[in-house]
């Protein structure tokens, strides 16, 4: 019995020697496998240093303290962590490890950022951060050989396409950034993420992303007086993010391709906060959907590269010419599906304006519900909108500008504007009129226009509806006031289109429409309208409109008290009773019935139905006038001026009343 109690005494001493021993064999093989890591890093010209490494067998835990890296010799970027600690590591194979768990703490992250012509440094502290059933390489790949902020931001997606977790946790994140002082620039600022969250990591793609909370002081300079810019954002949420998206458009073997790819599915936020001085926004939510880009126009790398260096220092008009082009060709590899931001609302001093909704979808900007205070009264608006709106083509019309810089620009670059957009719309305004207490109301207000022949469009629609009090002020508004008209009702619309197949402009029909007064329409058409003459060059379009032909004109007015307000002003004028001055009116227009007619025997029907009109209210005069030939469009508007009776005569009249 003794001797099998002192054999297994002995089995036990060898046993946990062997255990020890093996312990001590992967503990130093563990700190082998960090430090050729770590030594890996330093052969690409970094620094990189740790503390003390330990492994327990048992729990599978890896165990690294105080570890401090500089990726390279001429870093723009620090790293410090106080310690890592990775449970349940297992080596999948030469290049991979997993572990169930990462749990780091006391990382503090620096970078120096020489983009643009405002340097900042930012340092990002995070107190504990958790990553759940990782896997990923147990080597850093080579680090880039210069410290381009592209290629360093490539070279951080591609480390993160190596990596899958169920999840990231972050509690808390403190960033402070320092910039170069300067007017109306950030000097320095503090922002601070609290439960931030990535959810399903798999290969550079992330399925949600969420944050509680963001909050952010800045202090900036303007005119000389410092103010503080501070800000709160809740509930941040991303969905569907793609690294490999955004690495495609930082490839360079990627610049033929011309494909969009998805980067996000869609970016939301809760409320949103700013206070600046006496100035408060707040923004119930905002609402970004699929977010892509397009590798060979989203270039922000070449973006970058022509920022100037120095902001001291005005760029020369090519220069910002240049800028303007390479942002025109990023927007124009940027898509976004829609933009929406919710109720928003701005405190100032003289009051708080609102606005229900701002939104962008399929080239549509579009504000609604506007109720803001102005000086002389409240300001509401239903809708204002940018129809087809392209800010590519703003800002490569912007940059074509800067080519006239001290010089008035030429026709053709105002012209270019029509390729910005394609219409604009304002809906149910209420605005004050002067400093009365009366107010203008606008029910339509809408410009559409397009089919462009070079930067001219040759179609176009105009539709305005309003309502505006008469205005004392003016001359020629006190007849409407004599006659108790207190606000004119005013409905207009008008279309134009040129048709190139058959080389015919008309215009279609042009309707005005004065409330309780009169409706008037015009129908134009002109013919043989060549493609040239829509040309911003003076002396071409002056030598191609000698080719367009005067087409038909009918025109017709419906009397809804116009003719009893010419007659009453005619009345008050003479000093007569109003049938007197109506009739005197009749008696002028039949006297003029001899002199038109020898120029043209049609206008006899003409002038009696105007005599008719005028003699029996409430009735439409109704006038057509029909080229007898061929009749150059020049020539006739010269003979206008000179001989207007024989311009009459190259027409056709058709005229005719009722009720």
């Amino acid at each position: 019995m003794k001797r099998i109690l002192i054999g297994l005494i002995v089995v036990a001493v060898v046993a946990a020697g062997g255990w020890l021993g093996f312990n001590l064999y992967v503990q130093h093989r563990t700190t082998a496998e960090v430090e050729a890591a770590f030594e890996q890093m330093r052969k690409q010209g970094g620094k990189a240093n740790h503390g003390k490494v330990a492994f327990d067998l048992p729990t599978r835990t890896l165990a690294i303290e105080d570890i401090a890296v500089e990726p390279g010799a001429q870093s723009q970027m620090q790293v410090k962590i106080a310690g890592v600690k990775a449970i349940g590591v297992r080596q999948l194979d030469e290049g991979q490890f997993s572990a169930d768990a990462i749990e780091v703490a006391g990382i503090e992250f620096a970078i120096d950022s020489a983009v643009g012509p405002s340097p900042l440094k930012a340092v990002y502290k995070i107190a504990q951060a958790t990553i759940r059933d990782y896997t990923g390489a147990i080597r850093a790949q080579v680090l880039p050989a210069s410290n381009d902020i592209t290629d360093l931001y490539r070279f951080g997606l591609e480390q993160f396409n190596s990596v899958t977790a169920s999840s990231i946790e972050v509690p808390t994140i403190a960033v402070t950034i320092a910039g170069k002082p300067g007017v109306a620039k950030p000097e320095g600022g503090d922002l601070a993420y609290s439960g931030l969250v990535m959810k399903n990591l798999r290969r550079g793609k992330v399925e949600a992303t969420k944050a509680d909370r963001l909050t952010f002081t800045f202090t900036t300079v303007q005119a000389g007086k410092s103010d503080k810019l501070t800000g709160e954002l809740s509930n941040l949420a991303m969905t569907d993010f793609d690294a490999v998206a955004t690495l495609a458009a930082l490839d360079p073997q990627k610049a033929n391709d011309d494909s969009f790819h998805q980067v996000y599915g869609q970016i939301s936020t809760g409320p949103y906060t700013l206070t600046s001085g006496d100035m408060r926004l707040r923004i119930d939510g905002i609402a970004i959907d699929d977010i892509a880009v397009q590798p060979s126009k989203f270039r922000l790398g070449e973006m970058f590269a022509v920022l100037p260096k120095d902001p001291s220092v005005p760029p020369t008009p090519a220069q910002a010419r240049d800028v303007i082009e390479k942002m025109a060709g990023v927007y124009e590899g940027l898509r976004i599906g829609k933009i929406e931001i919710g109720k928003t609302s701005i405190g100032t001093p003289q009051g708080t304006a609102n606005i229900n909704v701002v939104r962008y979808r399929d080239g549509e900007f579009a504000v609604e519900g506007v109720d803001a205070p102005s000086p002389r009264g409240q300001f509401k608006m239903e809708r204002f909108a940018l129809k087809s709106f392209n800010a590519t083509n703003l800002m490569r019309w912007a940059a074509d500008l800067t080519k006239n810089i001290g010089r008035a620009p030429s026709p053709d670059q105002m012209l270019g504007l029509f390729g910005v957009l394609a219409g604009a719309e304002i809906k149910g305004v209420t605005a004050p009129f002067k400093t009365t207490k009366k107010l203008v109301t606008i029910d339509t207000l809408s410009l559409d226009w397009g089919q462009l022949v070079g930067s001219i469009p040759s179609k176009a629609h105009v539709v305005a509806k309003f309502v505006t009090p008469t205005d004392p002020s003016d001359p020629k508004q006190l007849p409407l006031i004599a006659a108790g008209i207190d606000k004119l009702t005013i409905d207009f619309d008008l279309g134009a289109a040129w048709t190139e197949a058959s080389k015919s402009f008309a215009l279609t029909p042009a309707t005005l429409d004065i409330g309780g007064i009169a409706r008037a329409q015009l129908r134009i058409a002109l013919g043989n309208v060549p493609r040239e003459v829509f040309s911003a060059d003076p002396a071409q379009l002056m030598g191609q409109a000698a080719r367009i032909e005067a087409g038909t004109l009918e025109f017709s007015l419906r009397d809804s008290g116009v003719v009893d307000l010419v007659a009453a002003q005619f009345a008050r004028m003479q000093n007569v009773s109003r049938d007197t001055a109506r009739q005197a009116l009749v008696e002028s227009i039949k006297a003029r019935r001899e002199r038109v007619a020898s120029a043209n025997p049609d206008a006899n029907a003409a002038v009696d139905a105007i005599a008719r009109f005028v003699e029996t209210p409430g009735q439409t005069l109704s006038i057509k006038l029909s080229p007898r030939a061929k009749a150059p469009l020049m020539q006739l508007m010269q003979l206008l001026q000179t001989d207007p009776q024989s311009a009459l005569a190259q027409f056709r009249i058709e005229a005719s009343t009722g009720l």
